[in-house]
């Protein structure tokens, strides 16, 4: 089947599988704060010489960015800064409480929002009693703008631990940034990489996006030759999400304006082909990555891992997030905090923790989870005993278009295949195949 056969046939509203199950089909009524730290305590304690992950969600912007689906509070108010640093590290304490101990961080990453909407000094503020919990061999990373990410912010980082950054830039195209209200210029970003090398980072990360309103394939290319001259280690190449249901800033342009089907997807094509033909290596599902770096490295000894902050080359059970809207992980139950700035700072200034929803995850969840991992960051899953007749029927048609490849109780995605990882996983979701959506949930696949 060509191209343009398949991406109809398959292109469909599917989850980017950070968990399973995915958000929408938590069950949350059966759900509470008490089950929830039962569920930590107990995973802690069978897990505790991993270390743990540390999210930690800065929810600021100065503007807003009209295609992002991030928990975002638009202000210009740098005010808000010190409070909310104070929750943060009044909700850390809860939990080192909770688990009798200040758990050793195997990973940290600091999210957004935008992180460097922060000063330096209340940076600092907020990480240096949370660095002292670092590991020996820890791994910290930041989302950084471009537009505001200063020398000190690197530097002030960097001592504190930090090693790795991600910077936002989604298109250079002055078109594309137009409609999408974010700015940043080659010479900024190249600026910002050059100070961080100096530094010591080692590991650099550029988020782009494909299907961005306005965007065509000229100025794709463009985008990425730019980026190839800078040549960080790492590279997400994401497909926009349309949620505008969701994220009402992304109706601030017309639907005529997006590209989509087979546009979008060549778009996805164009780019990829760009950068493997650079010497980047396909890592899982939309990124990229040199082959010095350590996620293709954790990815070549099959050792990739995948959580809410994404791909990852470090393997922690349980994953604690802080801050508004964040997402905790014990692999038995997800937690997530209170949506809105407000609800957040009034549970933690109490002394509570600020959890309104999650997740307790069955056996069932577990067994499909794993297989769901598998498939996510290696590419292969194995079943114990025959596969599953429905997840096989689920399937059928992806064998038959060589997307998937089955040897014995080994399946496999094949080359074809790794567009559509996403629809293959889904052929695992039992919850979303008990619960179809009445309304659309996800963005599509492709």
């Amino acid at each position: 089947m060509d191209t343009s056969a398949l991406l109809k046939k398959y292109n469909i509203a599917a989850p980017r599988y950070t968990s399973y199950p995915t958000v929408p089909y938590w069950e949350t009524e059966s759900f509470n704060v008490d089950k929830w730290k039962l569920s930590l305590i107990e995973a802690y304690n069978k897990y505790r010489n991993q270390g743990v992950s540390l999210y930690i969600h800065l929810p600021f912007c100065e503007s807003l960015c009209t295609y992002c689906g991030c928990n975002t509070r638009i202000t210009k108010n740098h005010g808000v800064e010190r409070p909310y640093i104070e929750a943060l590290l009044k909700e850390w304490r809860m939990y080192c409480d909770l688990l009798g101990e200040t758990p050793k961080i195997k990973e940290l990453h600091l999210g957004g929002g935008t992180p460097t909407f922060f000063s330096p000094e209340n940076l600092y503020r907020l990480m240096n009693s949370i660095s002292t919990a670092l590991g020996n061999e820890a791994s910290c990373s930041f989302e950084a703008h471009p537009d505001n990410t200063t020398f000190e912010h690197l530097a002030v980082l960097y001592r504190l631990g930090f090693k790795r950054m991600s910077l936002g830039i989604q298109d250079f195209d002055p078109k594309v940034q137009m409609m999408i209200n974010r700015f940043q210029t080659p010479e900024q970003v190249f600026r910002i990489m050059t100070e961080a090398r100096e530094i010591g980072y080692n590991s650099i990360n550029f988020d782009l996006i494909y299907g961005l309103p306005g965007q065509t394939p000229g100025g794709l290319t463009q985008t990425l030759n730019e980026v190839l001259i800078m040549r960080p280690e790492r590279i997400a190449f994401y497909g926009y999400a349309h949620v505008p249901w969701t994220k009402p800033g992304q109706r601030h342009y017309a639907e005529k304006d997006i590209p989509q089907g087979e546009e979008k997807f060549a778009l996805y094509q164009q780019g990829r082909e760009i950068l493997l033909n650079a010497g980047y290596q396909e890592i899982g599902m939309d990124h990229f990555a040199l082959k010095k770096d350590s996620l293709f490295k954790a990815s070549e000894s099959y050792r990739l891992h995948r959580n809410f902050m994404g791909y990852t080359d470090k393997r922690t059970e349980v994953l604690i997030g802080l801050g508004v809207s964040a997402i905790s992980d014990c692999k038995t139950a997800f937690a997530q905090n209170s949506k809105t700035v407000e609800e957040y700072l009034e549970k933690v200034n109490n002394g509570e923790l600020p959890t309104f929803r999650g997740h307790i995850s069955s056996d069932r969840d577990l067994y499909v989870r794993e297989h769901i991992l598998n498939l996510m960051c290696k590419g292969v899953t194995r079943f114990t005993s025959a596969i599953p007749g429905l997840i096989y029927k689920r399937l059928a048609a992806m064998l038959e278009d060589h997307l998937v490849e089955i040897d014995g109780l080994q399946l496999q995605i094949t080359k074809d295949g790794r567009a559509f990882l996403r629809n293959v996983c889904m052929a695992f979701d039992e919850r979303l195949w008990q619960k179809e959506p009445s309304t659309t949930l996800f963005s599509q696949s492709v």
